[in-house]
């Protein structure tokens, strides 16, 4: 396989046509290698448009789907930021290239051992993976400039708002699936927040989320 004229198909007719054209997110894309991410298994699949299945039962987003995150929570050099769910590392790597420090939490102990390898072989040095449940939030380091949910939530818990700086944004799948929207969701004051609804997709529950009960009474 010719990697640079894989990840150069990846990028042109995936990812540019789902509306991917800031060049900075475009630049990331060929700087951080995804293909030093991807299990061995999984080598021939690095740019694909697929989910790659990670240990412990979750999975990679596709390229599409990481590349459109980044763009939209438009973050800038000076901020940090928290993800919630490490997996394989890559998309900590792509915030790490474009932010100042990246906190990436990480629920399986072999997949913050994954990540940090990744991490490390790839040489970024200002992201660290911790190992804890995020799915309500992450106190420490907060608040931060950008949130990335690395996974679909029934509901956004209220602790990631007060975890956000103002003028800080919050990029969150929620829903129910088979219909869920990516929502970025910016605190543009110390009470008050802007929702957008970005796209629609389906993907796996981030692990430990709480799922709101449905029974009415």
């Amino acid at each position: 396989m010719n990697i640079e004229q894989a990840r150069f198909n990846m990028i042109e007719q995936q990812i540019r046509p789902w509306n991917v054209l800031d060049q900075d997110v475009l630049d990331a894309l060929v700087v951080v290698k995804r293909e030093q991410f991807v299990p061995e298994a999984c080598k021939n699949l690095a740019f694909v448009d697929t989910e790659i299945p990670l240990p412990g039962g979750e999975a990679m987003f596709t390229p599409k789907l990481e590349a459109r995150l980044l763009q939209e929570v438009q973050l800038k050099k000076h901020e940090t930021v928290l993800e919630i769910g490490a997996g394989s590392g890559y998309m900590a790597a792509l915030l790490a290239h474009k932010g100042r420090q990246v906190t990436t939490v990480e629920i399986l102990p072999e997949l913050k051992a994954m990540a940090e390898a990744n991490l490390a072989r790839a040489g970024v040095t200002n992201a660290t993976v911790e190992l804890g449940n995020g799915a309500q939030g992450w106190a420490n380091g907060a608040p931060f400039d950008v949130i990335v949910i690395s996974g679909a939530l029934e509901v956004l818990p209220e602790a990631f708002l007060k975890q956000v700086k103002v003028g800080g944004r919050i990029a969150a799948i929620i829903g129910q699936a088979p219909v869920m929207s990516c929502n970025i969701i910016t605190r543009v004051s110390e009470t008050a927040y802007d929702t957008v609804k970005v796209f629609e997709t389906n993907v796996k529950y981030l692990a430990a989320a709480t799922t709101p009960s449905h029974f009415t009474f």
